[in-house]
């Protein structure tokens, strides 16, 4: 009696073996990423007084290497984009975090202020940028058809988290064993990560024979990036400025740099110790924004994925520019309701303009280029974070109140909101 041989369809064999898309572990690998790369980020500020103290370097010596850190960082993220698009986001991610963690460990032999320019600000600056939001935009654009909006806002909170998390311990660091100990941590983690990226970062859905999340049946492999990265990259500059969508997208992710860590993540302690509220207690109160930071981009994501992302801007930053107005009101040398209500409604708010914008770039030329739209998009964002560290300092040196500071960026909010709006809707 022959044999008989049952041929099972590949198609539904994977389906019954695959109980976890493979996407979703891209995800947590990202997400971990981008975690610890907060800690990166936010090391500059730990070390401000503690290089004072040892090297007498003043704080504004200090923090002209932050500014270039912070430049770099939004300025890098273009570059990333189309890099990621034409070597691989392995590649990237990996090369970004040996330099970070090289970066890093140098400072300990450090003897000069432009030491510090170089290494903090050029190397740790154009290391993190190469893992900025870009990262998270492109894996979401690669590993995802349906959900995307909710990954974004996952990936996003990442960085909010990182920092709540490591912040406080580096501090520690370097306030009871030695700012040196801030550096070998840092460096340490980058180095760690760069295996890990290695064994556990898929590049993309075909490398494993598999389809994006959502992905229909013909759905067709993107085109590889095959000219080089840095002309990819200026060219879809060259494009982009062409489009009045991309310039609605530069000014109100500038609005949205502008008005969140330029202004309050720098300045609301010192405002608050204005008006008579403890340092300590303000520092807490910008940590609860953080907290619910991560609340709030998961569930914009949640929204992205099945409401206009011009509403969701336009309610953001409508609201974002009404509460800058009543700011100057609501503090006091004690906490009151109101402040708390701010505190919750701004770190509810605080990234949650990222999923939609992210969604809005992939419209403004094409899919392939939209990770390389977000990054100069998100360079607007940094470059409107480093005019209000700078621009409010100078508001408050001349007029010795923060008030003009908080009612200028929440005009400018209001006008973020209704021009969110004129963004024509093309899908491409």
């Amino acid at each position: 009696m022959a044999q008989e041989t049952v041929k099972a369809n590949p198609a539904e064999a994977t389906k019954k073996k695959q109980w976890l898309h493979p996407a979703w572990i891209t995800m947590g690998v990202t997400f971990l990423t981008l975690f610890i790369t907060a800690g990166y980020r936010s090391a500059p500020t730990v070390l401000i007084l503690p290089l004072h103290k040892n090297f007498g370097w003043s704080t504004s010596t200090v923090s002209l290497a932050i500014s270039i850190n912070v430049f770099l960082f939004g300025m890098t993220a273009p570059f990333a984009a189309a890099l990621m698009e034409r070597f691989g986001i392995r590649r990237v991610v990996m090369t970004a975090l040996t330099t970070v963690g090289t970066g890093a460990l140098l400072t300990i032999f450090m003897k000069h202020p432009w030491q510090l320019d170089v290494l903090w600000g050029v190397v740790v600056g154009t290391g993190t940028g190469s893992m900025a939001l870009v990262f998270a935009a492109t894996i979401a654009n690669r590993w995802f058809v349906s959900h995307k909006g909710i990954v974004l806002g996952a990936l996003t909170a990442a960085t909010a988290t990182g920092q709540l998390i490591f912040l406080p311990g580096l501090t520690a660091l370097a306030n009871h064993i030695s700012w040196k100990a801030v550096s070998i941590t840092v460096a340490s983690g980058a180095f760690i990560m760069v295996p890990l990226i290695a064994i556990f970062l898929k590049e993309s859905p075909q490398s494993i024979n598999a389809k994006p999340l959502g992905a229909p049946e013909d759905w067709a492999e993107p085109i590889v990036l095959k000219k080089g990265a840095g002309n990819f990259a200026i060219s879809t500059l060259q494009m982009g400025v062409k489009k009045k969508n991309f310039w609605i997208l530069v000014g109100s992710f500038m609005v949205c740099g502008l008005s969140t860590s330029g202004l309050i993540g720098t300045h609301f302690i010192p405002a608050a110790h204005d008006h008579g509220l403890g340092a300590g207690t303000a520092a807490s109160l910008l940590a609860l924004v953080g907290v619910f930071d991560v609340i709030g981009t998961i569930v914009s994501g949640h929204l992205t994925d099945k409401v206009d992302p011009r509403k969701l801007l336009f309610f953001y930053y409508f609201f974002r520019g009404l509460s800058l107005f009543l700011l100057p009101s609501i503090l006091f040398a004690s906490i009151h309701l109101t402040t708390l209500v701010f505190i919750v409604f701004y770190g509810l708010d605080w990234v949650a303009t990222v999923p939609p914008t992210v969604v809005l770039c992939r419209r403004v030329l094409n899919v392939e280029r939209g990770s390389v739209v977000y990054g100069w998009v998100f360079a607007a964002h940094q470059i409107g974070g480093s005019i209000a560290a700078y621009g409010a300092a100078v508001i408050r040196n001349n007029t010795g109140t923060y008030s003009l500071a908080f009612y200028s960026a929440g005009v400018l909010c209001l006008l973020a909101a209704m021009g969110v709006l004129a963004f024509k809707e093309e899908v491409v």
